[in-house]
């Protein structure tokens, strides 16, 4: 069996031709961000985003033409709208309608009257949640946050800007792809009373998202500002792990309330938090304070409690750096169980210890966010 190459998707393609123009979606230079791995092929159309609508089907034609290859076991196309500034004065590559001329964020921000109304223009607050390092349990934690913030009468978006790896369908326990309207914005989808959008309503959950960075920096921006989120308390953002280029521009264009940093006891995980604690310093966005996740193991048995990972470790940092500690969350089977299943703990058992943590943690963050919004920051190298 030949290799597939990227030659060898683009012969495919030929066939496919664009809806408006009547040329192939390869003479017109559209394809982009071509990756192979083992059988399954992802890539992007790059298009107008005033047009996403008429694309829908152009779509299914091109995986369906490159699954006819011999040897693709998968085939995921992606519509972005990422196509570069053209002389008719289209959307520079990354952004999409108002966001070439709102630099600090397309209508990302509490109290941005100029934001387009199918954006972010009615969210009050939106705070990030963060960890320096992946495997700390940053969603879990996210979206339990987002629940009990919920228990306390608010109303709630979440914003899973983890694009390799969302988890936030699964834990919510959603499924399928949002509607379009009008073929230009997204309707989050929505489950236990939290609006939701995330990458991984977009693809396959087996899929890998194989982006180069401006291309994860465009989705994360139409995610917020292309989608009707309507008007909301607050916006959890569960941040991609590190300090890389998609927490650099999330915290830069938008105009967070704040964030909420998640690590557990150990040190080598403290080391990683307090990296992400001071690139949020850097860029001017308050830090709400420290969670300890895996805080300690409780037998169910004896009761007995180990500390698996260390304890008080997140505490001593919070107080080192002059920060909030937020609380303790348990290392508990029944905390990742119902997550998996898709009913976080928050929701299965509201009236068990580990959601009185997690509440505990929400009126603090709520209270922290009441003071009012604020301005999206400004980068400046000395």
């Amino acid at each position: 069996m030949a290799d597939i190459t990227e030659a060898t998707i683009l012969d495919a393609l030929q066939g496919v031709q664009d809806p408006k123009a009547g040329k192939s979606l390869v003479a017109l230079d559209m394809i982009s961000g071509i990756a192979i791995k083992n059988g399954m092929i992802q890539f992007s159309i790059e298009i107008d985003p005033a047009r996403a609508g008429d694309y829908e089907d152009t779509r299914r034609k091109a995986e369906e033409a490159v699954a006819r290859i011999p040897g693709v076991l998968s085939s995921t196309a992606v519509l972005t709208a990422e196509s570069k500034k053209s002389a008719s004065g289209s959307a520079p590559k990354g952004q999409s309608g108002n966001a070439s001329q709102n630099p600090q964020g397309a209508g990302a921000g509490a109290g941005n009257k100029s934001a387009k109304k199918g954006g972010a223009a009615e969210i009050k607050h939106i705070v990030a949640v963060a960890s320096g390092k992946g495997g700390v349990g940053k969603s879990t934690t996210a979206v339990n946050l987002a629940l009990a913030l919920k228990g306390l009468g608010l109303s709630v978006g979440m914003l899973d800007a983890d694009v390799y790896g969302p988890s936030q369908p699964r834990m919510l326990g959603i499924s399928g792809r949002p509607n379009s309207p009008d073929g230009k914005t997204l309707e989050p989808m929505e489950n236990y009373g939290i609006k939701a959008m995330s990458m991984g309503f977009m693809v396959a959950e087996d899929q890998p998202v194989v982006w180069r960075g401006p291309m994860v920096m465009g989705a994360l921006q139409q995610m917020l500002s292309d989608v009707m989120w309507g008007p909301l308390d607050i916006l959890i953002v569960d941040m991609p792990p590190g300090t890389g280029d998609a927490q650099l521009t999330i915290s830069q264009n938008t105009p967070l309330s704040g964030a909420v940093i998640v690590s557990t006891p150990q040190d080598i995980a403290l080391l990683d938090a307090r990296k992400g604690l001071n690139m949020f310093r850097k860029v001017d966005v308050p830090v709400l304070g420290i969670i300890e996740n895996m805080s300690m193991y409780v037998c169910p048995n004896c009761g007995h409690e180990a500390h698996v990972f260390g304890h008080g470790g997140a505490k001593r940092e919070a107080e080192k750096l002059g920060t909030p500690f937020l609380g303790e969350i348990p290392l508990d089977i029944l905390i990742r169980e119902t997550s998996d299943g898709g009913r976080p703990v928050v929701v299965s058992e509201p009236d068990g210890p580990h959601a009185k943590a997690y509440e505990a943690i929400a009126v603090q963050v709520r209270d922290a966010v009441l003071g009012g919004a604020r301005q999206a920051p400004k980068i400046t190298v000395e």
